[in-house]
């Protein structure tokens, strides 16, 4: 079967009991936290997919990289139906389909700033300003890093969109437009 289609099939269920109990918003924060687990230890992966692991053991795991409380009925019911069905190993890309279901019905845009050196706070500011216009309403989620390979300008990822306005851009485009003369 198609693994990414159970994935975003128990997301969706989660979100809809999620919104349901009005809970929607801190099981977004607890699956921030589940990804980002994902990303910081990379052999969370591979002991989730381990049969050899008892799964109780696998619960605690993931409740403790996620920081959920017993307070978090929600998330601990979900956990509970992810064990029952043997699912615990797909965690990682239930929580990233969760994301980006809970990021769409609530119109949050990922927004990406990379720069060839830091920003001022005035510059990153206003960036943030023309990038706010153009989502239209919506809301960002922002992260900027710094790579030294454009040279010069920045790129801005939003989702899907890119708009890059680099040096090292310019060049490439530069470079192919004499070679195709």
């Amino acid at each position: 079967m198609n693994e990414g289609l159970i994935p975003r099939r128990y997301a969706k269920a989660l979100y809809e009991f999620a919104s349901e109990k009005g809970d929607s918003k801190s099981v977004y924060g607890l699956m921030q936290s589940l990804a980002s687990a994902y990303v910081a230890e990379s052999s969370l992966q591979s002991v989730m997919s381990n049969p050899f692991i008892a799964a109780a053991d696998k619960v605690k795991l993931l409740v403790t990289a996620t920081g959920a409380e017993k307070g978090d009925k929600v998330f601990n019911d979900f956990i509970s139906l992810l064990t029952a069905n043997k699912r615990l190993d797909m965690s990682r890309e239930i929580a990233l389909a969760y994301l980006d279901i809970y990021r769409k019905a609530n119109n949050i845009y990922l927004v990406e700033v990379v720069t060839a050196s830091e920003l001022s706070n005035d510059d990153e500011s206003r960036l943030k300003a023309l990038i706010q216009k153009h989502l239209n309403g919506g809301t960002m989620e922002y992260s900027s890093r710094v790579d030294r390979e454009l040279i010069g300008g920045f790129v801005v990822n939003i989702g899907s969109e890119r708009l890059d306005a680099s040096i090292s851009n310019e060049l490439k485009q530069l470079r192919l437009n004499l070679l195709s003369k």
